[in-house]
């Protein structure tokens, strides 16, 4: 399975949180599938993970770095995907945060930033690809969910409530922009090793340690991972092969779905 190929030449495709994680694992996998590439972040490493992949892939890439939750920056991005490839073939907003802290200590701040970027900043990236799709009479719109879309966990509302809220505008832009050929899907990653769950282990391991048992460096997570019936973690590279079928021509009759993708771990 890890040597399976689509073809994706002559396709354009934006990934949004893109320089690590889950991102650069998508973006990898379409760069070894021939597409051209739109690879965006806040940060400027994205930079440095795209000139890796073309040296790799020989790929062409532009890299860009943008503030998902900054209108006029996503309008910005879109425009100039579209001035140099031609095409929004494919747009896959993943960007996204997390903060995990009790619900009396957590400043405003922090869960309206998490809204800001995990759901506004998804809307925004949909609505300006999907007005070159609708232009085109055809694309896809791919959105990173949660486990937490579909079952919120503790100290973090503001994280579910963002994902919930991913699959609420993946359903609703479903039905709005199926005349146009355009589909609208999302996915819900459980526990994939990267970064962020770096961040995770470490955060609820504090937070959730007694007395009786403290958790260590990677602790907490391999005991969750006991709870996955596959008894592993995943890596980007497998939630790279379902968001590469869901931008496919295989999945051209599939629409306004959320696909778990977490080894078993939520079963729905």
């Amino acid at each position: 399975m890890k040597n399976m190929q689509r073809n994706f030449h002559n396709k354009t495709v934006v990934i949004t949180g893109a320089c690590r994680g889950i991102g650069a694992g998508i973006a990898e996998r379409f760069a070894r599938d021939g597409a051209n590439l739109v690879m965006v972040s806040n940060a400027e490493r994205v930079h440095e993970t795209a000139e890796t992949l073309r040296q790799r892939y020989q790929a062409d890439i532009l890299s860009l770095q943008v503030d998902v939750t900054d209108e006029a920056q996503v309008q910005s991005l879109y425009e100039q995907a579209a001035a140099r490839f031609g095409t929004i073939d494919v747009s896959i907003q993943n960007a996204g945060v997390i903060t995990i802290d009790y619900y009396d200590r957590m400043p405003k701040a922090d869960f309206e930033k998490v809204l800001a970027v995990n759901t506004t900043g998804v809307w925004l990236c949909c609505r300006e690809a999907a007005k070159y799709m609708v232009k085109q009479n055809h694309g896809s719109l791919i959105n990173t969910s949660s486990g937490q879309g579909r079952q919120g966990f503790i100290y973090t509302p503001h994280y579910a409530a963002s994902k919930m809220g991913v699959i609420g505008i993946t359903q609703s832009l479903a039905h709005e922009l199926a005349p146009w050929n355009i589909t609208v899907n999302a996915f819900c990653p459980g526990i994939i090793e990267s970064e962020m769950w770096d961040y995770n282990d470490r955060v609820w391991g504090e937070i959730l340690s007694t007395e009786q048992k403290r958790y260590g460096k990677g602790e907490l997570m391999a005991e969750w991972v006991e709870g996955i019936p596959m008894k592993r973690a995943g890596k980007p590279e497998d939630v790279a092969g379902l968001v590469a079928f869901l931008a496919s021509d295989d999945a051209r009759y599939l629409t306004g779905q959320t696909i778990n993708i977490d080894g078993g771990l939520i079963m729905s």
